[in-house]
């Protein structure tokens, strides 16, 4: 095929002013050459695009491609996700991953949570904070754990973001707003063990890659996956592979496949999940558009650990997105 490469590179949006926090959910050059050689090494003939506002010119100069793979972020907006699905369906372009529907609802935390509650899937409950007085009156029972609504790559989530008083919440809310102008998710924190599954295909042929239990070290910042925990990943966190018949596994599995299908998360997701104090698995964010640098992000990693290469996980995504049309 010749694949069409859609993607933001971080060092790009530096040289424009953007700051490292703007640009944190954005890729390496070392990312997009390793997706790229691993396409040429499965025979197919790849062409950068660039970011989503180089792929609408392309388009509508007339540029085709037979796919896009598409890795691309968007810089602004809670609905950024859902450009460049939303661009390439205004001109028949196949791509692949979810459709902008799904991009912008799984972004936005909050909605992502309510429609996994109406789905009868466990979530913890939560409170939205738009205003420094609703701050001051949440109910919910502490530690509470703070973060952006719709952000990604753990921006914002801190060793701050666990607050055990109500004063250290008002503090707490007003930091994370200051910092990201938008409202901020409060739920319980949970204690439990913290899992994250990788899914690749579709509907009733969608697998389950692997089941990572995300351990924290004693050099962790807090008992939670930040910004700097995953950053400095190789002090700070370790990876487990939970198998059957370890029951955490199944459940999990179960539970990722019905957030998976629940949101028509198409070709390949993640699915993060915390157990609560009684052990119970709770649903914290699906990524429709899951990292995919081959060394440290989630989904590759879990397949090293389960026996899967990189170049076998991109095929799969390939072939799920190619069968879809």
């Amino acid at each position: 095929m010749i694949i069409g490469l859609c993607y933001d590179l971080k060092r790009e949006y530096l040289q424009q002013g953007f700051s490292p926090t703007d640009v944190m959910e954005f890729d390496d050059e070392e990312t997009i050459i390793g997706l790229e050689d691993t396409l040429c090494n499965l025979g197919h003939r790849v062409e950068r695009i660039g970011n989503g506002r180089k792929l609408a010119l392309r388009l509508a100069k007339g540029d085709r491609w037979d796919l896009v793979f598409n890795i691309a972020e968007g810089i602004k907006g809670r609905s950024r996700e859902a450009q460049v699905p939303a661009i390439c369906e205004l001109f028949a372009q196949p791509y692949t991953f979810s459709d902008p529907l799904t991009c912008a609802l799984t972004l936005d935390k909050a909605l992502a949570k309510r429609i996994v509650r109406d789905r009868g899937l466990p979530t913890a409950p939560f409170a939205i904070i738009n205003h420094i007085a609703e701050a001051a009156n949440i109910s919910l029972p502490m530690p509470l754990f703070l973060k952006p609504v719709a952000e990604g790559s753990s921006k914002g989530i801190t060793g701050k973001s666990l607050v055990k008083e109500q004063q250290e919440l008002v503090a707490a809310y007003q930091a994370l707003h200051s910092q990201f102008h938008q409202p901020i998710l409060v739920e319980p924190f949970l204690p439990g063990r913290e899992v994250t599954v990788g899914i690749i295909g579709n509907g009733s042929h969608a697998k389950v890659v692997g089941v990572m239990e995300v351990i924290f070290t004693d050099q962790a910042e807090t008992d939670a996956y930040t910004t700097l925990n995953k950053k400095e990943y190789l002090d700070r966190v370790a990876y487990q592979l939970l198998i059957d018949p370890e029951p955490l596994a199944m459940q999990a599995q179960q539970l990722a496949l019905d957030v998976y299908n629940t949101f028509s998360c198409r070709d390949a997701a993640r699915v993060d999940l915390r157990c609560d104090a009684g052990g119970v698995l709770q649903f914290l964010e699906v990524n429709p558009l899951p990292g995919l640098d081959h060394i440290y992000s989630d989904l590759p990693i879990m397949g090293r650990l389960a026996g899967v290469t990189y170049t076998e996980i991109i095929a799969a995504i390939l072939d799920a997105a190619w069968q879809r049309y």
